[in-house]
């Protein structure tokens, strides 16, 4: 398991079982016997890829929301292990690889989750709408029409979300929501990332 102290936290937020063994790494390494690796730390570019592909376990699940541009091979199941999201009961993954996605719903099973396949595009579907939350959100800080605080505030009391979007965008990172958003608005313009934003990402 490659990942931080965050993340391994939100993984193991619904408990072990029992038998379950798992190496914690912060950089992908071979480790003798290993059936499977998670990067929650993936970055999208070839080396990594390749790093990967080179350790060899029959099955590699990768963090990678916005999807990987190019080809990646057969044994790399996508998964949404964005901030915020690992934490819940559900995990949302893409493959079409049908042995790979039985094997992977017996992986998160040993971490007391459930799998929900779904259509292998860039965002799966909660960082789609979450992404949306904060671009819109943006839109409006940028307009005058309220405060950062004050936005947070309405959307946690008003929809009972967990956090505000300005929160989320802090906890995901804003980078990953630019990005994201960058992917789909190449397929749908109402994607296009709020000029604040877009702004504030490319800075960081």
């Amino acid at each position: 398991m490659i990942a931080n102290d965050a993340l391994k936290d939100e993984l193991l937020a619904n408990g072990m079982q029992d038998k379950t063994s798992v190496t914690w790494l912060t950089e992908p390494l071979p480790v003798t016997g290993a059936d499977c690796y998670i990067d929650l730390l993936f970055q999208p570019e070839p080396v990594r890829i390749d790093t990967l592909t080179k350790l060899s376990p029959a099955l590699i699940l990768i963090n990678d929301v916005s999807k990987y541009p190019g080809k990646l091979p057969e044994n790399f199941i996508r998964i949404n292990g964005w901030d915020s999201l690992l934490k819940r009961t559900l995990v949302e993954a893409a493959s079409e690889n049908t042995s790979a996605r039985a094997v992977t719903e017996k992986v998160f099973s040993q971490f007391n989750k459930s799998v929900e396949w779904t259509p292998d595009q860039p965002g799966f579907i909660t960082a789609r709408v979450i992404t949306m939350i904060i671009n819109e959100a943006y839109f409006a800080l940028g307009e005058n029409v309220s405060s950062r605080q004050d936005i947070d505030i309405a959307m946690k009391a008003g929809t009972n979300y967990p956090f505000g979007p300005f929160e989320w965008s802090q906890r995901i990172g804003l980078k990953k929501i630019y990005d994201l958003l960058i992917s789909l608005s190449q397929h749908n313009s109402r994607y296009t990332p709020a000029p604040l934003l877009a702004k504030e990402a490319l800075n960081q």
